[in-house]
């Protein structure tokens, strides 16, 4: 009888594993689809048409951007993971959606249970900037001021909820600063009314900023990555501030819904790491001081999960809600 069930195991893993390896031989058969849950035109739209255009041409299939935009990424989210697993689904995540949103309203999905991690494609570091106005030149001559100021140092951010207003919070919870609020719709109204004055400081991504460094309209106090980016040599880190667990900024990566293949999931992660392989390719990025990670889906699925965690303890502490 043990030999029997031996022999009966052994049959059945050989059919795994041969339905595994037809699955990543046949696929792609039939176009694939990438739900971005942002606007066209944007870095997380980039990025998957990127990706998009490589498997395309390695595979024969059409791999279709679709934007599905709406409710801080929800609508989009909710549309692949309700996908069915076969991997002609895939999902342009991130951040907001993957990390943060869960944590500040109810979904009806879940991130964390719906999708499994396929490939970090790319981090935006934040940067913590200031109007050239406020004599403020270093990160610690932020903190005296705001605190021989209380209430009366305002901060911008993107939105409530977004990558800025989590940061920013943060900040307010390692240094005990007392700051003021104001969320924007978006980045482009926060960082015109920073340029003017009408609030003093801004953690956006070092990409977005670029253009005012240039001029001079904004002035650059820290990163928020483990060592200097290249575009901005003399600007310090956080760490190098004294603020080592500030570290990160915007993200995105391909998701896949729960329970695809994971012939699939390696067949995809190994030809987007290829897509940025041309030297053109990655400049076109790192120039912008974005970081490009590219490692395994496992790696991948670590990285979401400290996000989930760490925002989810910022989130709480500073007790955050959507308003």
């Amino acid at each position: 009888m043990m030999r029997a069930w031996l022999l009966c195991c052994a049959v059945l893993s050989a059919l795994v594993v041969g339905r595994s390896d037809a699955i990543a031989q046949a696929y792609p058969v039939k176009p694939v689809r990438i739900i971005v849950p942002l606007a066209a035109g944007g870095l997380a739209d980039i990025l998957a048409r990127v990706v998009a255009q490589r498997l395309g041409e390695v595979s024969g299939q059409s791999f279709v951007v679709e934007n599905r935009t709406g409710a801080a990424g929800a609508v989009g989210g909710e549309a692949a993971a309700r996908a069915p697993g076969d991997g002609y689904t895939l999902f342009l995540g991130g951040q907001g959606i993957n990390a943060v949103l869960p944590h500040l309203t109810r979904l009806n999905f879940d991130p964390a249970t719906d999708f499994a991690a396929v490939i970090h494609l790319a981090t935006f570091p934040n940067l913590l900037v200031v109007n050239p106005g406020l004599p403020i030149k270093t990160v610690r001559e932020l903190v005296d001021h705001a605190k021989a100021n209380p209430g009366k140092v305002s901060y911008a951010s993107q939105g409530n909820g977004s990558s800025g207003h989590m940061v920013a919070e943060q900040f307010k919870l390692l240094t005990g600063v007392d700051m003021v609020h104001v969320p924007y719709r978006g980045a482009a109204p926060a960082v015109q009314d920073l340029v003017a004055g009408h609030v003093q400081i801004m953690f956006d991504s070092v990409t977005l900023q670029m253009p005012h460094l240039t001029t001079g309209a904004t002035r650059p106090l820290a990163v928020l990555t483990p060592e200097r980016v290249s575009v901005l040599p003399n600007v310090p880190t956080m760490a190098e501030a004294g603020y080592a667990e500030m570290q990160g900024g915007t993200w995105f990566g391909l998701f896949a819904p729960a329970g695809t293949p994971r012939s699939v999931i390696d067949w995809v992660n190994a030809e987007a790491r290829k897509a940025f392989a041309p030297p053109e390719v990655r400049q076109r990025f790192v120039s912008q001081g974005a970081t490009l990670p590219l490692g395994t889906s496992d790696e991948f699925a670590a990285h979401t999960t400290a996000e989930r965690v760490k925002w989810g303890d910022v989130i709480r502490r500073a007790n955050i809600r959507l308003e």
